[in-house]
C-alpha cells in the first residue's frame, strides 16, 4: 500500500507533481493538496515556510505562481476555485516528519484498514520511529505504520493554542499590545450563587 497524505487521490497526486516544484522553488513546503468536488470544484492547497507558519501575503504570492503553473499544465478540465492557506492550528499531519515535530500534542489518526478491530485512534503523539507513528492511547503506546494512515490531524487543545501563540510571538508575528486586556468581572449576584 503506497500512502501519501499530502496528495491522496490520483488527481491530487497529479496536482502535487505540478505544484511541488513551484511551491518549493519559492521557499515553501507543500503540506497538502486536495481537489474538492461538488458542483463547484476547489483546489485546496496548504503550504507553510520550512520553520512553520505562513502569512496572508505569502499565500497570495503562492496563489499567483501556482495559478500560472496550473494554467499552463491545465490538469483540471472544469472551472475551479484556487484556495491557498496555512495548515491551521488543528493542522493535518501529512509527512512523517510532522509526527516528530508535533510530539506531545493530542492527535486523531485514522487508518485505511482495521487495526485490532478499529480504524480510529486518539491520544498523545509520541513521535515517529522508522516508518511507524507512535501514539499513546488508553491501552498504552502503539505503533502504526505510516503507510496504514488515511488521515491524521492535531486536536485543538488549549496547550496547542498556547504553543502556536508562543511561536508566533517568538517570530514577532503577534504583539501583545495589539490585544485588549481581558477583564474579569468577579462580582456575583446573590441569586446566581443559589
Amino acid at each position: 500500500m503506497n500512502n501519501d497524505l499530502v496528495a491522496k487521490a490520483a488527481v491530487d497526486r497529479k496536482l502535487a507533481k505540478i505544484l511541488l516544484p513551484v511551491i518549493e522553488g519559492m521557499g515553501f513546503e507543500l503540506v497538502r493538496v486536495r481537489l474538492m468536488g461538488g458542483e463547484y470544484k476547489t483546489v485546496q492547497i496548504m503550504a507553510q515556510r520550512p520553520d512553520g507558519g505562513i502569512e496572508v501575503d505569502e499565500c497570495a504570492k503562492i496563489s499567483t505562481a501556482v495559478s500560472a503553473a496550473l494554467d499552463v499544465e491545465d490538469p483540471i478540465s472544469d472551472a475551479y476555485t484556487l484556495e491557498v492557506s496555512s495548515p491551521g492550528i488543528d493542522r493535518p499531519l501529512t509527512r512523517l516528519k510532522d509526527f516528530d515535530l508535533w510530539q506531545g500534542y493530542e492527535v486523531k489518526i485514522e487508518t485505511s484498514e482495521m487495526i485490532d478491530g478499529r480504524r480510529r485512534f486518539k491520544g498523545e503523539l509520541v513521535g515517529a520511529e522508522g516508518d511507524e507513528v507512535l501514539i499513546n492511547i488508553a491501552e498504552g503506546t502503539i505503533g502504526l505504520k505510516f503507510d496504514w494512515l488515511s488521515d491524521a490531524k492535531l486536536v485543538l487543545t488549549d496547550e496547542l493554542i498556547s504553543e502556536m501563540l508562543r511561536q508566533r510571538k517568538a517570530a514577532g508575528i503577534v504583539n501583545e499590545d495589539d490585544f485588549d486586556e481581558i477583564e474579569n468581572d468577579e462580582t456575583t449576584d446573590a441569586s446566581e450563587e443559589e
